[in-house]
């Protein structure tokens, strides 16, 4: 723990101008972006007598290293900076705002030469008309099902075009009026277009013309008795009225508005928006942050602002914003969104009439939001702060482990060993760092000399990082045999090419630092307690290996399966926490987290070792020549007894290649007989060989159950 007079800026440094600042903690991570009016008076107020702070900012002062500042010209350009640095740096003592939910939006994709209608999720694409967001897919689908008949436009994913194009006949909507289908050119391009222009125009609220407009050609059709035709705008006329239904009016003068509530208590906050258009809730969504700084609910609304209005330009940003407190100062932020919208914009709190009603309404949503978060999170941040408090004092560790790693080891008798290293910081999975690796020092089934393995290699790079960036004093700690980036011949599969299925390989397995800009790097930061899968033996390996590294500042312990006891390094009695013990529920599930990346991992591995054939060697040897030699000689086997002119009557192999096919198959060997996991007979080589090469199903020793209880 920092103490904050340690990296105080000398009086007089500090300028008396508006600018946003940063501070960084002893591992130059930014943990905190701000900006001021004043960066003189701001930031004296960070290092008064440390009993007068309240305890947010208190632990964020004595968390940090060091503090650094940017001038500049106005405040609005030092809002535009911190929100690029808040987004940038992901600082842990920011408010940050998480959707509960990914809203569904109603798209129509006007970059594309036929326009097509459809709900889309996530970031914003450019050329996308975008109506939204609402609070369920189906509700979008039900809108868009009543305007079709109207409005036509294309819905079809662009596979479902192309076949279309190809055999010239349109889908289902095309035939029964749903579509226009431009994919046989019953419309051009140019007509296809301007009705996907007049679906936005409706979606946007410009609904009373176009429905005069439907009503005067019903009745001329009627007057010319094209009773067909007037029958069926009627019906349109009715489709678009039950569209219309579907949102109510809330504001009597077609408002085009933003409503912003705020629901907060001591640890967290809720905020709703409503979004109204042409006087109709358009669209829904809300935001749940911890309250991790002290923090008003001006300053809460300023940073909701951000976050909505911060990718956001032209009419995406309203003319006016309903808040429920206003941001202070009130200025810049309101030169921020007129700069967005281009227009004027006007950030306001409602007094009276409909606005003030509808307000209450939405406040209402953001109070229910925010009891419904509590409910539902299992680990709010007062239960994670209770957990990492009971493992400090369980541990006798001198302050609360904020980052957890957890090692465990995975294989099948011995083969194919794999070790995984999950991250939880703040009591959170942080996914981003999770790594895997291979164990290739040694041959065989040896878990304690496996831990010993990864732990080595993980703080090896570690303290190579540390020695890279000049951490060090000259002559302390210096690793010459594993520099950072290099490869320390011991199998560290790389994150950066996942190599399984896993659904953790979506998110990025590489969160590192760069540069000396705070941004991750790979390795980069030391956890202040390291859990292994294990007991005495494996926390004995662990501690062994931090020791021999000279790395005296982790402290390391083992959950053990059995009896769920903690146990300490040179302990011969383990540490036994209460079963109702948030702090044991925090170590099992860092526990259960690492076994399950581990064994996750080690299936894919075994799955692949499994599947591979003699065949793979040859090199320029592809996947339908494969297929093709399996296919002609009807097993490996038949095809390992094979001549070189035999193998040249494949088509396309050559007698070079059939050469290097033989040569290959001549030196690896036979493959063991395998069992049929259905029955448990032993299959004969000829049959088990042509199965492994053409199914490509694992074939091993062993029922699945078996299997699967052989392994760890």
């Amino acid at each position: 723990m920092a103490d904050p007079s340690s990296y105080r800026p000398k009086p007089g440094q500090i300028p008396d101008s508006p600018g946003v600042y940063r501070f960084r903690d002893e591992h130059r991570r930014v943990i905190y972006v701000g900006k001021a009016k004043s960066l003189r008076q701001r930031l004296a107020n960070y290092f008064q007598d440390l009993a007068g702070l309240h305890p947010r900012t208190r632990t964020m002062v004595t968390t940090a290293a060091s503090v650094e500042w940017t001038v500049v010209s106005t405040e609005v350009e030092a809002l535009q900076l911190e929100y690029s640095w808040i987004k940038e740096y992901d600082p842990r003592f920011n408010v940050k705002y998480r959707d509960d939910k990914s809203y569904p939006y109603l798209a129509v994709t006007m970059n594309e030469e036929f326009p097509r209608v459809q709900v889309m999720r996530g970031h914003k694409k450019k050329g996308v008309r975008y109506f939204g967001p609402y609070a369920h897919a189906w509700a979008i689908r039900d809108t868009v099902d009543l305007l079709l008949r109207v409005f036509p436009v294309r819905t079809c994913s662009a596979g479902v075009f192309k076949n279309a194009r190809r055999t010239g006949r349109p889908c289902l909507l095309g035939y029964i009026g749903k579509c226009s289908a431009p994919c046989v050119d019953r419309v051009s391009a140019e007509e296809h277009r301007e009705l996907a222009e007049e679906f936005c125009d409706f979606m946007t609220g410009r609904t009373g013309a176009y429905l005069r407009r439907l009503e005067k050609q019903m009745m001329e059709a009627a007057e010319e008795m094209e009773y067909e035709r007037a029958a069926r705008l009627r019906d349109d006329i009715e489709a678009l009225k039950k569209a219309m239904e579907k949102n109510a009016v809330v504001l009597a003068d077609a408002t085009d508005a933003d409503l912003v509530a705020v629901a907060e208590d001591e640890l967290e906050a809720a905020v709703q928006i409503f979004h109204v258009r042409g006087g109709r809730v358009r669209g829904q969504r809300g935001w749940v942050t911890d309250k991790v700084e002290e923090i008003t609910t001006g300053a809460l609304v300023e940073h909701a602002l951000q976050q909505l209005y911060g990718e956001e330009t032209g009419d995406a940003v309203p003319k006016e914003v309903l808040v429920p407190a206003l941001p202070d100062p009130l200025e810049p932020v309101q030169e921020w969104l007129t700069g967005r919208r281009g227009s004027s914009v006007s950030l306001r709190i409602p007094q009276r009439g409909d606005k003030r009603a509808l307000m209450e309404t939405v406040e209402r949503n953001a109070q229910q939001a925010l009891v419904l978060h509590k409910t539902k999170r299992a680990s709010d941040l007062t239960t994670r702060s209770r957990a990492l408090e009971e493992i400090a004092d369980a541990l006798d560790l001198d302050s609360a482990p904020l980052r957890i790693e957890c090692y465990d080891i995975s294989h099948l008798q011995g083969d194919d060993v794999v070790a995984s290293m999950v991250v939880f910081e703040d009591g959170l999975q942080r996914k981003s760092e999770y790594r895997r690796f291979q164990i290739k020092g040694f041959e065989g089934q040896d878990d304690v000399r496996s831990m010993h393995e990864v732990i080595t290699r993980r703080f090896k790079r570690y303290l190579a990082e540390k020695e890279r960036t000049g951490e060090w004093a000259d002559g302390e700690n210096t690793l010459t045999d594993a520099p950072s980036g290099a490869d320390d011949g011991l199998g560290l599969a790389s994150p950066d090419r996942p190599t399984s299925p896993d659904p953790l390989a979506e998110a990025p397995l590489t969160n590192g630092l760069k540069d000396d800009e705070g941004r991750p790097k790979r390795f980069a930061y030391p956890p202040q307690l390291v859990v292994v899968d294990g007991g005495q033996p494996q926390v004995a390996a662990a501690q062994r290996a931090l020791d021999e590294l000279g790395i005296d500042d982790i402290a390391v312990c083992g959950l053990a399966k059995r009896l769920e006891e903690v146990w300490l390094p040179g302990d011969d009695d383990p540490v036994v926490l209460p079963r109702t013990s948030e702090g044991l529920y925090l170590l099992q599930r860092v526990r259960d987290e690492a076994h399950r990346f581990a064994i996750t991992y080690q299936r894919t591995k075994r799955a692949k070792r499994f599947r591979s054939s003699p065949l793979d060697d040859v090199p320029g040897l592809g996947e339908t020549r494969k297929q093709a030699l399996i296919k002609h000689f009807g097993s490996v086997k038949k095809l390992r007894s094979a001549t070189i002119d035999q193998i040249c009557e494949v088509p396309g192999i050559g007698r070079k290649t059939a050469e290097t096919i033989a040569v290959a198959l001549a030196q690896a060997a036979p493959a063991a007989p395998a069992v049929n996991t259905a029955t448990g007979e032993i299959m004969e080589d000829e049959e088990s060989e042509t199965t492994a090469e053409t199914s490509g199903e694992p074939v091993s020793a062993g029922a699945p159950d078996e299997r699967r209880g052989q392994e760890r």
